[in-house]
């Protein structure tokens, strides 16, 4: 029998020149890329935008049924700021995101990509270009 879970965490940080602002389009986003990286989701996306003075922006979650994914969005700075953190107890292939994030237009993309199976080992990090 092959192994069940896999337990991997993505995390992203993007400095992007077309930070979402609409909340019904980052739900979008959200449920077009848990398609896209084969997941199912249970509950969500829920997303909300903050108009907090320093803080304004996205923030949208969704629970999947291999665990979650948290994406949180600054859009005062220029550029903008897209954070994402995808964590898989299935197996999960990082570069679809990176695909998937072109729509906001990065500029610069850090990421880091662990196994947390027994403990957190780093995979890969790095720059994504």
């Amino acid at each position: 029998m092959g192994k069940i879970l896999e337990h991997k965490h993505l995390i992203i940080r993007a400095e992007v020149n077309n930070p979402p602002k609409d909340v019904d389009k980052m739900s979008e986003w959200m449920q077009n890329m848990v398609q896209a990286i084969g997941m199912q989701i249970l509950d969500g996306p829920r997303t909300i935008y903050s108009d907090m003075v320093g803080n304004r922006g996205l923030t949208s979650s969704v629970i999947l049924n291999t665990s979650n994914a948290v994406v949180h969005t600054w859009d005062e700075v220029d550029p903008g700021l897209f954070m994402i953190d995808v964590y898989s107890c299935g197996a999960l292939d990082p570069h679809i995101i990176f695909d998937l994030l072109q729509e906001f237009e990065p500029v610069k993309v850090e990421y880091m990509f662990l196994d947390r199976e027994h403990d957190l080992k780093v995979l890969h990090s790095g720059f994504h270009q």
